[in-house]
């Protein structure tokens, strides 16, 4: 079914996901309407300047009472305090969802509140290194898995219209059990965020009173510790909500970590080689699958002059070719003294092309 016009909204938290998910919705979905709520009153103001929000208030109160929806965006620990704070408002039909990264413990909560029948988990798998409502946009979510998570409480009518929802705001619904949810992002995103902040602090404790390692950091350094920048907030709350399988993954990941420090203590060559071939297979198949959340892309890095205007040379020399870029930017790994631009393209037959023409025009083109 079609998302009724008079669809109302309301937002517990306008950072920076709240913001884009409410953003989103608006841009594609223009007839609804949305209420929030948020500490931050810049964050609100703006929202209501922008044309997001239709109203706002300082404080929970009956302004939500005409919701169809409430989305609880404010950190993980104040979410039930919030909930709390909403039911005397809530009309009996509405549906409650939130957007964090752990399910578990808010499901125990929900639970013991008897409210798991019109309680719908949500965690979009979105983000960037800058929080709050300022640094969101409508289009953050687009083409990112959306996470539904669901009891059997909860009538499958509403989580569908509740995916419906989530597709308007052009992220993708994938529907699991909510304490799988909890395992499969620990691996793939908790496990990752605790080693990249010891990786930092490692480099920290260790460098000498120079700073050299700070000084040469680049590359694979920058990339991988570059989620480092999140809000420790925010981290320490998701490591004391899913500590468990954390924990468990985390035992694990050391025990690879000692076999292979093991086997870089023996110089044991073949059993180094398999470690880095297998991983290096497991991240390709991302790639070549065509429901993984990593893209095949078709992209090369261009050596420029650091001179005004030679990014905008580049793009008219390729425009003038008939070759459509997808995207383009200045690489943050840069480690010589030209800049690098990375150029990505919509297939392989544009980026051939644009391989030839530009190494024909005098610039240096690597993969």
């Amino acid at each position: 079914m079609l998302i009724p016009f008079q669809t109302t909204l309301g937002f517990v938290g306008l950072g920076l996901i709240g913001g884009s998910i409410a953003k989103s919705l608006r841009k594609n979905l223009p007839d609804i309407r949305i209420v929030a709520y948020d500490i931050n009153h810049d964050a609100l103001r703006s929202a209501l300047e922008d044309g997001t929000a239709d109203n706002i208030t300082d404080t929970i109160d009956d302004t939500f009472s005409s919701c169809d929806y409430i989305f609880l965006c404010a950190p993980v620990q104040n979410n039930i305090s919030n909930i709390e704070a909403l039911l005397p408002y809530m009309k009996e039909d509405a549906v409650l969802t939130d957007i964090g990264s752990v399910k578990g413990d808010i499901y125990d909560e929900i639970r013991k509140r008897k409210l798991s029948h019109r309680f719908i988990g949500g965690h979009p798998m979105a983000g960037a290194e800058r929080i709050g409502y300022l640094n969101s946009k409508a289009l953050l979510l687009e083409n990112a898995y959306y996470i539904i998570t669901h009891t059997d409480d909860i009538s499958s009518h509403k989580v569908e219209d509740f995916k419906e929802l989530v597709t308007a705001t052009g992220a993708i619904p994938l529907v699991m059990d909510p304490y799988l949810h909890d395992k499969v992002v620990a691996g793939i995103s908790h496990i990752p965020h605790v080693v990249s902040a010891a990786l930092v602090n490692l480099v920290d404790r260790e460098d000498d009173e120079n700073g050299l390692m700070k000084l040469v950091a680049a590359g694979g350094f920058k990339d991988i510790t570059r989620i480092s920048s999140s809000s420790p907030v925010m981290w320490q709350q998701i490591c004391l909500t899913n500590k468990d399988n954390i924990s468990l993954l985390l035992g694990d990941y050391i025990n690879a970590l000692s076999r292979v420090k093991e086997d870089i203590d023996k110089g044991d060559a073949d059993a180094l080689m398999d470690f880095f071939t297998s991983a290096r297979n497991y991240r390709e198949s991302f790639i070549d699958s065509s429901f993984g959340p990593i893209k095949k892309v078709y992209t090369i890095h261009a050596d420029i002059e650091d001179q005004p205007g030679m990014i905008a040379r580049l793009s008219t020399l390729l425009a003038d070719n008939n070759i459509n870029i997808r995207n383009i930017g200045i690489t943050h790994n840069r480690e010589m003294q030209n800049g690098s631009i990375r150029i990505e393209f919509w297939s392989s037959d544009e980026k051939e092309k644009a391989s030839a023409l530009l190494r024909e025009s005098g610039y240096s083109i690597s993969d």
